[in-house]
């Protein structure tokens, strides 16, 4: 379990989404969740994304994964990093844990990060907000301000920026983290061989919004509303101010309604950028096999990455699971929110949910589909 020493209050109110802050002894006695050979070995699998940065003389060069072998790159200057960890790695669930004061939905993966002395993946700006865990080892991390950034050579499709003054300027130890927002430039170097972990939140674009509310409209039939207007110009090659208005007026009539938005929002961020280790099984359960199991002493666990949202005010009773929706109308509100809240179960908790035939037939669903499965142990 991994307990983060943290006013969380405080933090939300003066640091998230606002200006950088480094935590040392934020996870007193911090064990490591994962080796590096661990590490090594997922990096390996065809299905789990990774790379490897090597740092060169003033570039860097990625090489994506999966790898066989690390032989090639010699001792120092280069660092392995592997995406969506906890979706594949069940016992690095408790370090995500620790950071669930933040909601579900912004969630995005778990990555980890093995590093050589001199390894990096240069200076650059991401687009979310991050916690960077230091394990074994040490790293030198700069931030500097939230300003614009020149592209490392001038090359706009670099993902690198020129060196920046830093404002931030530690060396992270074992349990100490470092909380980058949006829009900082950071870099990190490597002192001494090094595993680190890195926990992102995204929030959707305006671009990945609109997106999918054009999919939601075409793929309901809906949106089909028109301009209408009690005015026109005076000449006929102008579009009149009210006019603008008036037009773009109709896309913040779909924001305003629930009806529109709120299947939008529960299926968009329900969704994972990366791949989920579905545990399908041989055969499907039925409802006598999961009520014998629970007797037996088995619990029933989420796989790792899952989300599980509802919707606060929502229209219907309804959970978001991994971008579909699962109708819930004769579940009470609780149940609903132990189910979106917990992502476990032990086998008395499970028998009486199931006490609900609803939420015994979604458990059966999500077990055969692979998206929960039944624990020897209870959770």
């Amino acid at each position: 379990m991994y307990t983060l020493n943290l006013d969380i209050a405080q933090f939300l109110k003066e640091h998230w989404q606002q200006k950088p802050v480094v935590i040392k002894g934020a996870f007193p006695d911090f064990e490591d969740p994962i080796s590096a050979d661990e590490l090594a070995g997922l990096a390996c699998e065809e299905e789990i994304t990774s790379r490897i940065v090597v740092t060169q003389k003033d570039n860097w060069e990625v090489i994506q994964g999966p790898f066989e072998d690390y032989d090639s790159y010699g001792e120092t200057h280069w660092q392995l990093l592997v995406q969506a960890v906890n979706h594949w790695y069940p016992d690095s669930q408790p370090l995500v844990e620790a950071f669930r004061f933040l909601p579900d939905w912004r969630f995005d993966d778990l990555m980890v990060s093995f590093a050589t002395p001199s390894g990096g993946v240069g200076p650059h700006v991401d687009n979310y907000d991050v916690f960077i865990i230091q394990g074994e080892g040490e790293r030198r991390w700069t931030v500097g301000a939230n300003t614009p950034q020149q592209r490392r050579g001038g090359n706009p499709n670099s993902p690198l920026v020129e060196d920046f003054e830093p404002i931030i300027d530690v060396v992270l130890e074992k349990g100490d983290v470092l909380y980058i927002p949006p829009g900082y430039p950071h870099c990190g170097e490597t002192l001494t061989l090094a595993l680190s972990y890195s926990i992102g939140y995204r929030a959707p674009s305006q671009q990945e919004l609109a997106s999918e509310v054009a999919d939601y409209l075409l793929d309901n039939n809906l949106g089909q509303q028109r301009f209408t207007s009690a005015t026109e110009p005076a000449n006929p090659g102008v579009i009149s101010q009210d006019h603008q208005l008036g037009i773009m007026s109709l896309l913040s009539q779909l924001a305003q309604d629930p009806t529109s938005y709120q299947v939008v929002l529960g299926k968009l961020l329900s969704q994972n950028r990366f791949e989920l280790d579905i545990c399908e099984g041989e055969e499907a359960y039925n409802a006598e096999d999961l009520q014998d199991a629970f007797e037996q002493g088995a619990g029933v666990n989420r796989i790792g990455g899952l989300k599980v949202l509802r919707l606060e005010n929502d229209t219907q009773s309804r959970l978001f699971i991994n971008g579909e929706i699962y109708e819930l109308p004769n579940t009470p509100e609780a149940v609903l929110t132990q189910l979106s809240d917990l992502v476990s179960f032990d086998s008395d908790s499970a028998m009486a949910l199931c006490e609900h035939a609803e939420v015994q037939a979604l458990l059966l669903q999500l077990i055969n589909q692979g998206l929960y499965y039944l624990s020897d142990d209870e959770a």
